[in-house]
């Protein structure tokens, strides 16, 4: 008992100073603010990985359209 009370009281008095930290500010963030960091990732990327697809594709529409331009369906 008294080893997980102990544990208990350790993990409550460590995640209690995380409780208040404060909001950070865009500048403060440095790498993780550029616009290539987001879950989407850099907009002018995807763009080029879409036209890359499609182009692999030899179809208009590339997502979303069965078979391909080369006829193996």
């Amino acid at each position: 008992m008294k080893p997980t009370l102990c544990l208990s009281l350790c993990l409550l008095v460590s995640l209690g100073g995380c409780s208040n930290l404060g909001e950070v500010n865009p500048w403060e963030k440095g790498d993780l603010a550029k616009p290539a960091m987001t879950f989407e990732g850099d907009p002018l990327d995807q763009r080029f990985m879409q036209h890359t697809y499609g182009s692999k594709e030899s179809a208009s529409g590339g997502y979303g359209v069965g078979g391909g331009g080369c006829g193996c369906n």
